[in-house]
Parts: C-alpha cells; sequence; structure tokens
C-alpha cells in the first residue's frame, strides 16, 4: 500500500512539473509598442504653391511647417530638400509646427522623421513637394521629376523601361526630354516624349548606364530631375 500511494504521489508530482511548465508562456499583458508612428504632413501643402509665409528679406520668407502629432514619440526632425541644386537640410523640433526660412520662388520637398527617446527605431512621413512663392512670379517651372525605375543602383536586363513621375502647380507640362548614355552626365537626347515612360532595347551587357529627365511646361520653364545609373547584366 506505501509503494502504491508513492507511486501515485511522484504521478502527480510530475503531472503538476508539466502543467506548470505549460502555462508558463503567460507573462501577463504583453509590452507595449514603443516603435514611433509616421506623421501625416499638414502644411505647406503637396503640390501647391506656398503664399502663406512672412517675408523677411527681398529674398527669403519665413514658413511655419506643420504636421499631427504621431504616436509613441518624443521629437521630430524635418527633412527639407532645396530641388533646384539639391542640398538638404535637418531641422530639429520637439512640436508639431517649426518655422524655417526658405528662399522665394524655389521648389522644396519635405518629409518628417518621428523619433522616440526609448528606440533608436524611427518612422517616416510621406514627402511633399511645394513652390515657396516668389514676388512677381506668375508661372513656375514643373517640379523636377521622380525616377521611379531602373531604381538608382540597380542591374537590369539589356532591355528596359524609363519610368518617372512629373508634376507643375500650373499644370502646364508640355513634354519631358529623356537623356540617356553611358557617361554622366548624360548628353545624348534619347527622346522627347508626352508620355511617363519610354523603352530602350539592345543595350550592351555588363555596362553602367545613366538617365535623366528634364520637364518642360508651356511658358518656356523648364527643371532637371537627378541623374540615375543602373548597370545591365
Amino acid at each position: 500500500m506505501i509503494y502504491n500511494k508513492s507511486i501515485k504521489y511522484t504521478a502527480l508530482l510530475v503531472m503538476t512539473i508539466l502543467l506548470s511548465a505549460c502555462g508558463g508562456g503567460d507573462d501577463g499583458p504583453g509590452v507595449p509598442e514603443q516603435n514611433p508612428k509616421a506623421s501625416t504632413l499638414v502644411f505647406p501643402i503637396q503640390n501647391s504653391e506656398c503664399n502663406e509665409g512672412s517675408s523677411i528679406s527681398e529674398t527669403e520668407s519665413l514658413v511655419t511647417f506643420e504636421w499631427n502629432e504621431s504616436a509613441n514619440t518624443n521629437s521630430y526632425t524635418v527633412v527639407l530638400e532645396n530641388l533646384t541644386d539639391n542640398t538638404t537640410r535637418n531641422i530639429p523640433s520637439n512640436n508639431t509646427t517649426k518655422e524655417i526660412n526658405l528662399l522665394k520662388g524655389i521648389p522644396y520637398s519635405w518629409y518628417v522623421i518621428s523619433e522616440s527617446n526609448v528606440t533608436t527605431t524611427t518612422a517616416n512621413s510621406e514627402t511633399w513637394k511645394f513652390y515657396n512663392a516668389g514676388e512677381g512670379v506668375e508661372n513656375y517651372a514643373p517640379f523636377p521629376a521622380d525616377l521611379v525605375s531602373p531604381t538608382m543602383g540597380s542591374t537590369t536586363n539589356t532591355s528596359v523601361t524609363l519610368n518617372w513621375t512629373g508634376s507643375d502647380i500650373d499644370n502646364d507640362i508640355d513634354n519631358y526630354d529623356v537623356y540617356f548614355g553611358t557617361s554622366n552626365p548624360p548628353n545624348t537626347l534619347q527622346e522627347s516624349t508626352t508620355n511617363l515612360s519610354i523603352n530602350i532595347n539592345s543595350l550592351t551587357a555588363n555596362t553602367v548606364y545613366y538617365w535623366r529627365v528634364i520637364s518642360n511646361d508651356s511658358h518656356g520653364n523648364n527643371s532637371q530631375s537627378p541623374i540615375f545609373e543602373f548597370i545591365t547584366q
């Protein structure tokens, strides 16, 4: 009888340990997510003329940038690019607004980085473009085209399709000049088109090619995209 009781006690103890082990994964509520979320941009508005700034000189105005508060965020950085000379400024902010000096009559792009004190992970908002209003400007050049594909530094076949997007606050883009070749910058006019893509065939394998797009409007204004490169295989 004592032997049987010992066996029953041992079996009960083993079952208790196993049940405890199976239930050990429940540590209560999970740790709340701490990664910052992307903010939503408010002003300056996408593809617009910004004329609400305060003039501080003949060449500069002070514009208040605004975006919505994002979750799990302690601070922000406004990344502002001058689309004429491609210079970039990183402007920190602890609030959801920031006054920034801008050159008049210049196209800019901007986005906001959300940052947290408890993680190095960040989140980027969408990127918006706008023109800072210039005195006496009646018609603006198109925004520089955004090159879509082939992406910068990519590898392609010997037949490719060049894709891009274009925008203009005056909505008067007339055509695009696509420059393409093996020199940097590319100086061969491959094609003038009203489309947003062109096809190029019979390229040489294992060769680096460069391309850019010039956007032309009906008033004689134009803008140049950045130069992208890709290699064929």
